[in-house]
């Protein structure tokens, strides 16, 4: 399935638009964790930890947003958009969002 940010993609036509699709990640962070990524962050480092996190839930996501564009007969998604909100009652979670339009495309040419 052709996935694309762009409203367009080159080489195909769309023929049928066939509504929004959306995949939704939520993923919680541990203590230990959350100790060490201050240290990391503190010393001026990057926290590994996090980054897992985040391209975990973001792969997630497309993954998600991308079987229910198949569910709708689609051939791609395009207007692809990633979201992503702190939540919990002490921001202990992470929500990640891929949002798009399902639509059945055709090769020009």
């Amino acid at each position: 399935m052709l996935t694309s940010t762009t409203d367009t993609l080159q080489g195909f036509e769309v023929t049928d638009y066939l509504g929004i699709v959306t995949g939704e990640t939520i993923s919680g962070a541990n203590i230990i964790r959350d100790v060490m990524a201050t240290v990391t962050d503190y010393v001026g480092g990057r926290s590994a930890a996090y980054e897992e996190i985040l391209e975990q839930a973001r792969e997630s996501s497309l993954v998600e947003m991308v079987d229910r564009a198949r569910l709708k007969g689609a051939d791609a998604v395009i207007g692809v958009s990633l979201d992503y909100e702190v939540v919990g009652s002490r921001g202990a979670m992470l929500l990640v969002t891929a949002a798009g339009t399902a639509v059945r495309i055709r090769k020009i040419g």
